[in-house]
């Protein structure tokens, strides 16, 4: 006899989804944490990263832009580290790779 999975409605999948990234998780992660409750978006026809994209902004985008931040403000207070300037340059670009990859304009 097989087990009945968890019926629910892709609006509701979408607000599980949305409340993991709310919470700071990245795509990857919310689909571990959905898979343990026995949820995934290949049921739904979708896939968590398109959810994101569509409704919430992106922890990944998030995380980057604070890690500039702070390399920013760390560059700034020690003008000697030149290493620091060269990952200032590196997150920018990682920042803008994923800018364009989400079509989000690059300021």
């Amino acid at each position: 006899m097989e087990e009945e999975k968890n019926k629910i409605t892709l609006k509701e999948f979408e607000k599980e989804v949305g409340a993991l990234a709310e919470k700071g998780l990245t795509s990857e992660k919310i689909g571990e944490k959905l898979k343990q409750k026995g949820l995934y978006a290949k049921d739904f026809k979708t896939k968590v990263s398109r959810i994101l994209k569509e409704s919430y902004s992106s922890p990944d985008l998030r995380s980057i832009e604070a890690k500039l931040e702070r390399v920013r403000k760390h560059y700034l207070e020690n003008k000697q580290d030149k290493r620091a300037k060269q990952e200032q340059v590196r997150i920018f670009a990682q920042l803008r790779k994923l800018k364009k990859y989400l079509k989000i304009p690059v300021r």
